[in-house]
């Protein structure tokens, strides 16, 4: 009984410690968010400034040198890549839609008065329930269309505001990510030194665990979107859909997030082609949908439990509870409350 008390003592600790500190390190993410950057990267580089150290016999201060100028040369590459393909195709996509809708404005009020004179035919409260309905829906496409238009244009202002933060976030986070390279190695024996050998053989299978399976998480969710992204991809190419690489990564992003999915794109798309009596490409996105969204479904929770080690019924729950909470955060906050849990429990410390 003393035993099973303790354990629950222990648990509650690590609950509420847990807490304080999710919320502590979300609160001033803000104000930390180019040194959390640079301790990732720095992490990320560890190893490959110590193969320069023992392949080429450099210097600590060199080989982090390089090592960070390189990362940071490729993450702009392929970030200027990117974007620039992302806006042409944005801007492309936005010229195209304002000239199809102006040269098909025609056609779109002819449907509509074929349309009409259908229903017209039938019993006048049905008639004045389509009628209402129909207003009801044009009137929230609308509302939906500013709104959207608003917070585009929102956006882009707050980013052309936001871009001296931007070089300060960027400057703070590539000086920071050398430092964190240089001294990180050093700095985890410096620790483990000062403690006792029981004290730092623990804190060491701590640091091993958690990023072992902090790694897998990271790795098992890149996995998740990237397939999500290239059998997106693939759909698109086959039905020669437009924008093919754009829509690709704006599904990829919506699959991540809560409630939206990829659906925001695949439903969309193929009610424009069912307008434009493309029905095969139409039906074709309609099944693609269907099975995109399934194989994501049956593959989250195996591959996040298996590269964690957990039960997938302990995903499924934290991904759940964590969408019922907070949405996306409360995702996090579970999903990390049950890895920390997993990662004490190996060490024996609950």
């Amino acid at each position: 009984m003393d035993k099973f008390l303790n354990k629950i003592d222990k648990i509650i600790i690590f609950f509420l410690l847990y807490t304080l500190v999710f919320l502590i390190f979300f609160s001033t993410l803000s104000y930390t968010l180019p040194f959390v950057l640079a301790l990732v990267f720095a992490l990320i580089l560890k190893k490959p400034t110590k193969f320069l150290m023992k392949r080429f016999k450099l210097k600590n201060s060199l080989a982090s040198l390089i090592t960070t100028i390189l990362f940071f040369s490729i993450i702009t590459c392929i970030l200027y890549y990117g974007i620039t393909n992302i806006t042409q195709e944005t801007v492309q996509f936005g010229k195209n839609a304002q000239s199809y809708i102006s040269n098909n404005s025609s056609n779109l009020y002819s449907y509509m008065d074929k349309l009409k004179s259908y229903y017209n035919n039938l019993d006048p409260s049905i008639v004045n329930t389509i009628e209402k309905t129909f207003s009801g829906y044009v009137s929230k496409i609308s509302n939906i269309t500013v709104s959207i238009t608003s917070k585009i244009v929102s956006m882009l202002l707050n980013f052309l505001a936001s871009i001296p933060y931007l070089i300060m976030l960027v400057i703070f986070t590539l000086f920071s990510t050398y430092f964190f390279t240089k001294d990180i190695a050093s700095t985890k024996n410096k620790i483990l030194n000062i403690l006792s050998e029981s004290k730092a053989n623990k804190i060491s299978n701590i640091y091993i665990q958690a990023k072992h399976m902090l790694t897998n998480y990271f790795l098992s969710y890149l996995f998740i979107i990237g397939l999500t992204f290239i059998e997106t991809l693939i759909v698109f190419l086959i039905f020669k859909v437009k924008y093919a690489l754009m829509l690709s990564i704006i599904c990829a992003i919506a699959d991540v997030l809560p409630i939206l999915g990829i659906g925001v794109i695949y439903i969309p798309l193929a009610i424009i082609y069912f307008l434009m009596k493309n029905y095969i490409v139409a039906v074709g996105l309609i099944i693609s949908y269907i099975l995109v969204s399934t194989i994501r479904q049956i593959i989250e929770p195996k591959v996040v439990s298996s590269s964690l080690g957990l039960h997938p019924v302990a995903v499924l729950a934290a991904l759940y509870i964590g969408i019922k909470v907070h949405g996306f955060l409360g995702i996090i906050f579970c999903m990390f409350l049950v890895v920390f849990y997993n990662i004490l429990k190996k060490v024996n410390i609950l």
